[in-house]
């Protein structure tokens, strides 16, 4: 069994920032994913997508900003667990947590921080055209040169379908369909792809895909007044968001709302010694950012230190004053 100062669940940006904030504190970690690689939801999802929302990156892909995490944490040799769908959380002797992975072995750790995002996730289905799977219609676009220079129809109104259409517009034709007329993404990359070279068109509908051996078109339906056209196309790309599924997290005797864990200021759960940060938590007036899920992060670990020892500061100093914060490493009970 795995032993370590602090569990961290989860190993998306959040769960990648606490764990090297955990080594800041000179605490032990063990870093724990149901995926094969870190990153979450980022590497899985939208690994090409610009990120503009970390403070002192103007814009900064995915992949790129999971990589610059992992290296972050990279000096503190934290144990990376990655493959593993942690199932059961028990209490242990010495105020310890057991955590149990689906492949039968376990973690141990003095205190937990869950991380865990949004959980597991599968794309919405596009209605119509699914037997074109892998032959021209996909629900994820991990490199966008792949498509450079085709003809692309994007389906969705929302972040992922937006920015898809605004990074491929400018390497492929592009056409984006939206059912409604007024989309759900960030106003400034809407006036992007509105004021761009892509073809846009609102309350539409696919209607149905066509093609031989892969996809060659889509006919386009108004929803207005049910006027029908007909698009060429060599690749579709349906964003239309995604089903996520905390899954045993929200089964550990947590107080949960919304499918969310409730915490407090001090990102404590209602289970002492248990941490939340990042999109699996809730409180009132969060606002689900990954700069927000960074803070809470260190927030988390910050008392999580205390737990371990409550002689230790929830303060540790700045990073300036020294390798360790100032503050030394954490005298964790044996």
């Amino acid at each position: 069994m795995t032993r370590c100062d602090i569990a961290v669940v989860g190993a998306g940006p959040a769960g990648l920032f606490a764990a090297f904030y955990a080594g800041m504190r000179g605490l032990s970690v063990g870093l724990v994913d149901a995926l094969p690689e870190p990153g979450g939801q980022m590497s899985a999802l939208y690994p090409e997508k610009l990120i503009r929302d970390v403070a002192g990156f103007p814009a900064i892909k995915g992949r790129e900003l999971v990589q610059a995490l992992v290296d972050q944490i990279r000096p503190f040799s934290p144990e990376m667990l990655l493959d593993h769908r942690a199932t059961e959380l028990h209490e242990a002797p010495g105020r310890r947590f057991r955590i149990g992975f689906a492949d039968g072995s376990a973690l141990d750790a003095g205190a937990v921080v869950i991380t865990g995002g949004i959980g597991t996730f599968t794309p919405r289905k596009l209605p119509c055209g699914e037997e074109f799977l892998g032959r021209g219609l996909r629900y994820f676009v991990h490199d966008p040169a792949e498509l450079s220079g085709s003809r692309v129809l994007v389906v969705g109104g929302g972040d992922s379908a937006l920015d898809w259409a605004e990074t491929m517009q400018h390497i492929a034709d592009v056409t984006l369909v939206h059912r409604r007329d007024v989309f759900r993404a960030h106003r400034h990359t809407v006036d992007q792809v509105l004021t761009g070279p892509a073809k846009v068109h609102t309350n539409t509908v696919v209607e149905r895909l066509h093609g031989d051996t892969r996809v060659t078109g889509a006919v386009l339906r108004n929803v207005a007044n049910g006027e029908t056209a007909e698009v060429e196309c060599d690749h579709v790309v349906a964003a239309l968001g995604f089903v996520a599924n905390p899954g045993p997290l929200l089964q550990w005797d947590l107080a949960v709302r919304d499918r969310k864990i409730v915490v407090d200021p001090a990102m404590r759960t209602s289970r002492p010694g248990v941490f939340a940060a990042g999109d699996i938590c809730t409180y009132d007036g969060r606002v689900p950012l990954i700069a927000v899920g960074f803070g809470e992060a260190a927030t988390a670990v910050n008392h999580a230190a205390v737990w371990l020892d409550p002689a230790a500061s929830t303060f540790p100093g700045h990073s300036t004053d020294g390798p360790a914060l100032g503050a030394g490493p954490v005298r964790v009970p044996a």
